[in-house]
């Protein structure tokens, strides 16, 4: 890489019929190998599991299951093995239709998620957080051919934004923020070589 260090990820998808093994290392310290194992050997689901592999003790994992327009999943990490409660989630899809609920904290905090496709050029979204640090959060936000988008949030402020490209490889990129609530506003630009 850039820092000249060294990297090496392998992966095996034949080690048995659905199963797939990756290892990733920085070739220094054993203790930083990961390990992750996805198996998809059952009908409309994915179970995963990562792993460092001197302590397989402390592991992250996930398990979804879609059926028709839902799909449903759970994440947890060791501690489920001393009573820990995992996070849960449910998104529905269908048509222009998106919306998600997410359960987290012990179900301490949900988190509700919108999208709704218009046109194939206007695209509606929001999302609302009920519980937790982050209580009474929500956006709402519009998108026009994905090059002008305005957001309005919780926090009484308005974004809105602007992407031109002005010739083939180069993007530049708007956007202006106003605080009702305080009157300031910020403003900023971005150019993108491709």
């Amino acid at each position: 890489d850039k820092g000249g260090k060294f990297k090496l990820e392998a992966s095996a998808g034949k080690l048995y019929p659905g199963l797939k093994v990756d290892c990733k290392s920085d070739l220094a310290d054993v203790n930083k190998v990961s390990v992750g194992h996805t198996y998809t050997g059952l009908k409309d689901t994915q179970l995963k599991l990562e792993h460092k592999l001197t302590n397989p003790q402390e592991f992250t994992g996930e398990v979804t299951y879609s059926t028709g327009i839902a799909t449903c999943g759970m994440k947890f990490t060791s501690a489920v093995l001393s009573g820990g409660i995992p996070d849960f989630g449910v998104r529905l899809l269908s048509g222009p239709y998106f919306c998600s609920v997410l359960a987290k904290e012990k179900f301490g905090a949900f988190t509700a998620h919108g999208f709704y496709k218009a046109t194939p050029d206007v695209k509606c979204a929001a999302s609302y957080q009920y519980g937790g640090k982050s209580n009474g959060n929500f956006t709402l936000g519009v998108s026009y051919k994905g090059l002008y988008k305005v957001k309005v949030a919780q926090d009484q402020s308005i974004c809105c934004s602007v992407k031109h490209s002005a010739a083939k490889g180069f993007t530049v990129l708007s956007g202006l923020k106003y605080d009702i609530k305080k009157g300031g506003y910020s403003y900023g630009v971005q150019l993108s070589i491709e």
